[in-house]
């Protein structure tokens, strides 16, 4: 049976369309780093898809009766209650966005010395974790290893690893074990529920708060719903909830699947940890009824909750960033396996073999794809995750050498894909063109984000 779009668009924004010449000028203005390239001149977006998405015409109503009245505004009420109907906690602090929720919660609960555990933490969830003086440690699963591999849950943490560490000298110093949904920097993998269900029985023996980082609740759900035995008949809305049952909190950045440019929340059982994180909130955010956000956005999050568990939208989701995968691999370029739903993730160190690691390969494609085709993308490499010296030279290399092609929520069709999965291809054609890349500029701290680089002939 054909696929039919479950939605038309109502609003549109004009695509820029640049030349060659154009973008490589930008590049040179930007430092080539796609962060600082000016979003007017950037054809296809791929950056990211956090507050990226479009709004439907329910959200847009919703948002009309936004009530914006500083304390226990009816907006606030409306937005609890689409949360609650899927996080069964007593406690739900809206906040500003994702990593405001990081920052105030893992404050509760971290401090220095203390060890965060994790499937993977994502960059800013990293940093905050670190700028507590605490120790990020990623426990993804073996599986994860292996990118070509058609495994159906490769985003699982490794539960044993876990209860070695748990069992062993440093076991009391764990403050928390937090399990990304899906592992957005381990290839946007699903977590399957038998391993949320292990991993809360080793965490609850332990004394120790599991806690969901929950930005993409409902695409984990889903792909659950596909490739679990035992949950084909659950709805995702069911198996969201169960996952939310499995953890003692939450923290959950709604500008992925909560469909909104703005927006998060925080989610607790136990009141006096929920009162230590409200007053940090009071004090850095906001009031506790709206922490920072419009009543309009908590109108738009309220309506955005009640439509991403759509299995109509879930599904569409998935065959779209199965098809940008399939189209890539048709290219010559290869991805991690399988496809998840936020977004396909490229592998450049095969792609450019003729780059080593410190020559950044990741960084390499994606600056590659803006020149050739004004597409921007995210590096996953060693660019993002490497160990560097004083001098900003590579000293330990990232695992892998990955670029993600985040996929906005109901933004573009098969045609802006196919047009990427073109300029993929122009790309393989002749890869030994791409050139390496050395840093002439990096932060301490989240250098991604802010580093200038100049390329380099290899």
């Amino acid at each position: 049976m054909p696929h039919l779009r479950p939605f038309v668009a109502a609003v549109v924004r004009p695509i820029p369309i640049t030349t060659r010449e154009q973008r490589i000028q930008e590049l040179d203005r930007a430092g080539h780093n796609p962060f600082n390239i000016q979003a007017d001149r950037v054809s296809i977006d791929l950056l990211s898809d956090s507050g990226t998405g479009a709004v439907s015409i329910d959200q847009q109503a919703w948002a009309q009766r936004a009530d914006e009245r500083y304390a226990g505004a009816e907006s606030y009420y409306r937005f609890r209650e689409s949360v609650r109907d899927i996080v069964p906690y007593r406690h739900v602090m809206p906040v500003h966005q994702g990593r405001a929720a990081e920052r105030v919660l893992f404050t509760a609960l971290l401090g220095p010395g203390k060890i965060s555990l994790s499937n993977t933490h994502f960059d800013t969830t990293r940093a905050n974790v670190e700028r507590l003086g605490a120790a990020a440690w990623d426990l993804p699963c073996p599986e994860a290893q292996d990118l070509d591999a058609d495994l159906p849950f490769k985003g699982n943490i490794d539960v044993e690893a876990v209860r070695n560490v748990l069992a062993g000298p440093d076991g009391h110093r764990v403050g928390q074990i937090l399990v990304t949904i899906t592992n957005n920097g381990g290839g946007g993998q699903p977590v399957s529920m038998a391993n949320l269900e292990a991993i809360s029985a080793v965490a609850r023996a332990h004394g120790v708060p599991l806690i969901l980082d929950a930005a993409r609740f409902a695409e984990n759900a889903w792909l659950v719903t596909q490739r679990e035995p035992g949950y084909e008949q659950w709805s995702p809305r069911a198996v969201a909830r169960r996952a939310f049952e499995l953890a003692d909190g939450a923290v959950a950045s709604l500008k992925k699947d909560g469909l909104s440019p703005e927006g998060a929340f925080i989610g607790l059982h136990d009141t006096e940890l929920a009162d230590r994180c409200e007053v940090d909130i009071i004090a850095t955010e906001g009031f506790r009824t709206y922490g920072g956000l419009t009543g309009h956005t908590l109108e738009q999050l309220a309506q955005g909750l009640r439509e991403v568990l759509d299995p109509h939208y879930l599904a569409d989701r998935e065959r779209e960033a199965a098809f940008l995968a399939d189209r890539a691999r048709e290219a010559g370029v290869d991805t991690v396996r399988p496809s998840g739903l936020h977004g396909i993730y490229l592998n450049a160190g095969r792609l450019l073999p003729h780059l080593q690691p410190q020559h950044f390969p990741g960084h390499s494609l994606a600056c590659a794809l803006y020149r050739e085709g004004g597409i921007r993308a995210a590096e996953l490499g060693s660019l993002y995750l490497g160990e560097l010296d004083s001098n900003n030279e590579l000293v330990t290399p990232a695992p892998f050498e990955l670029v993600r092609l985040a996929l906005p929520r109901r933004v573009y069709d098969h045609s802006h894909l196919e047009y990427v999965a073109e300029i993929l291809a122009a790309i393989a054609k002749n890869p030994e063109r791409v050139p390496g890349y050395r840093i002439s500029h990096a932060p301490q701290v989240l250098r991604h984000f802010r580093c200038r680089t100049e390329p380099i002939a290899v």
